[in-house]
């Protein structure tokens, strides 16, 4: 289980890690955080260190009930940040967390090598054939309607049923355009509840009959802290809880604030698999 990130094949056979790098004000856990060149290097550099394999930069808030940058402003901060990281770190594999075709173009242009879209082609009508035509690694992620009223009353019949045959919809049209490396992405706290959440995580292993990396999304999530009683600062241990999970639910990706502690996670469940 490969995918090719401009002519470097990723095994994913055995999982990795990315790591989040929101540069964002609103973000929901580090929103405005790096805001700078200095800190921005100093995050990654940390991130790499500690065994992330791909970073993903994200440049407008997918935050419940936030209101998306315009394409110009998304542009104005993304592409000076992968110049950035490109210079300091050659070898660097840049996912681009976008819904937009043209920041796609523009950002896989200027050196960027996989597009994470949070719509999963819904919400820009060009992205299939966008990333199609680039044939780049896309990760195709499940959201019930958009981050302005995802969470106001997200219902299904069968969660679990509903985001499989969504895949496997949205999988069948980017096969019939010839693009090949598609993973997964089941959008935890993405038009879903909190039970929703533990039932996806629960049957996640189901996921693998769509013969389609998984990636999933959990860090210090609100399923999580909430679940504790707690906050996005304390939720750390939670989400090492639920990675570890998701591993032996079959996850290949896990995309993670905290690399250090998800980098463990996958080599302590590579010692029983």
């Amino acid at each position: 289980m490969t995918i090719n990130c401009k002519g470097t094949l990723i095994d994913l056979t055995a999982p990795k890690v990315m790591g989040v790098l929101n540069i964002t004000p609103d973000s929901f856990f580090d929103g405005g955080k790096y805001k700078n060149e200095a800190d921005i290097i100093r995050q990654v550099e940390k991130m790499l260190f500690e065994g992330a394999t791909f970073i993903d930069v994200g440049a407008c808030s997918s935050k419940p009930g936030t209101a998306p940058v315009s394409e110009e402003e998304e542009l104005k901060r993304i592409v000076p940040v992968i110049n950035l990281l490109l210079k300091n770190f050659p070898e660097i594999i840049i996912s681009i967390d976008t819904f937009r075709s043209k920041v796609a173009i523009e950002t896989i242009g200027s050196g960027a090598a996989i597009i994470n879209d949070i719509s999963g082609g819904k919400i820009d009508d060009n992205m299939f054939a966008t990333v199609a035509n680039l044939q780049v690694p896309y990760i195709l992620m499940h959201m019930l309607g958009t981050p302005q009223n995802m969470q106001k009353n997200p219902v299904y019949k069968d969660v679990t049923k509903e985001i499989i045959s969504f895949f496997a919809t949205q999988i069948h049209q980017l096969h019939e355009l010839k693009l090949n490396d598609i993973i997964i992405d089941v959008g935890f706290g993405f038009g879903k509840t909190n039970t929703h959440n533990f039932e996806i995580l629960k049957n996640l292993s189901l996921f693998k009959s769509l013969n389609a990396p998984i990636l999933t999304g959990l860090s210090r999530k609100s399923m999580l802290y909430k679940t504790l009683d707690t906050s996005a600062q304390e939720a750390l241990n939670a989400t090492t809880s639920a990675n570890t999970i998701a591993l032996l639910r079959g996850a290949n990706i896990l995309r993670v604030h905290d690399v250090k502690e998800a980098v463990e996670a996958v080599k302590i469940v590579a010692q029983i698999k």
